[in-house]
């Protein structure tokens, strides 16, 4: 587990808000708990990037029942989510910029659920013919996530759109959206409703024929989703949830985020 081990420094970045969970949760039997509760994070986050099943946890890290426990916990009450706005406002003002962004980028990406995942929450993406599931990330221009939504990938964008939007909008700084073509004139009134400026960003007619070519500020949430297919959870959804799903980009992107604080890399599964 030498590359998926929490390290100290970087759960020292995640602690703060879990340690003031813990403290508005006690046990009402005063009982603090069999197992640390890094070793829970650090579960989780193991299993987010190897991708094993819960009842393959390894012996060295605490079992399924403590592990899942604590995820849905989180997952629930929106831990996960304060923790990531958390480490975000960090790297930004560590960049010399304001905790919170005024643009955001917003795309989607279709993965195949697997078996178990529940017929009703999947469909087939018209475009890409990709049973499943589509995952939606807004970012900012560092590539930190501000907002996530998962649907099935039947949804047409103007759904993540509307979604992604309304959890941008409380963030007041924010005036401005990037989205592809793939998004409609609905998104940009939703937009226009709440106080964002949306652009739909249309492909240089003299790119046709030179295949990908990056657009300007739009590939950085490309890049973003792909650093989460580093993540092997997130290769394939696996949650009966879309919330669960939600939950496990969250995570993946904590990950990514404290390595990023810390100065040290997100590994790769070459060599």
């Amino acid at each position: 587990m030498r590359q998926t081990h929490l390290a100290d420094e970087r759960w020292a970045l995640i602690e703060p808000v879990i340690a003031a969970w813990k403290a508005d949760h006690p046990s009402p039997t005063g009982h603090q708990g069999r197992y640390e509760i890094g070793a829970i994070v650090n579960a989780i986050l193991y299993q987010g990037r190897t991708g094993c099943q819960w009842d393959c946890l390894p012996h060295g890290l605490p079992p399924k029942s403590a592990v899942y426990h604590y995820f849905g916990a989180w997952r629930d009450d929106g831990t996960d989510v304060k923790i990531n706005d958390l480490l975000r406002r960090q790297v930004r003002e560590k960049a010399g910029r304001s905790e919170d962004p005024s643009l955001v980028v917003i795309d989607t990406q279709s993965v195949h659920a697997a078996v178990n995942v529940p017929a009703a929450t999947t469909g087939k993406a018209a475009a890409k013919k990709v049973p499943g599931r589509k995952h939606g990330l807004a970012v900012d221009v560092l590539g930190l996530v501000i907002a996530v939504t998962v649907l099935a990938a039947g949804a047409h964008d103007n759904a993540f759109g509307i979604a992604l939007l309304g959890q941008v909008a409380p963030i007041c700084t924010i005036k401005r959206a990037l989205v592809d073509q793939g998004f409609k004139k609905t998104v940009v009134e939703y937009g226009t409703a709440v106080g964002i400026d949306v652009e739909i960003v249309e492909r240089n007619r003299a790119d046709k024929d030179a295949g990908f070519v990056p657009q300007a500020k739009r590939w950085i949430v490309k890049q973003t989703l792909g650093i989460l297919m580093l993540f092997r959870r997130l290769v394939r959804d696996y949650e009966s949830r879309p919330k669960s799903s939600e939950s496990r980009m969250r995570w993946a992107v904590i990950d990514v985020t404290v390595r990023r604080l810390t100065g040290q890399t997100t590994p790769t599964w070459r060599g």
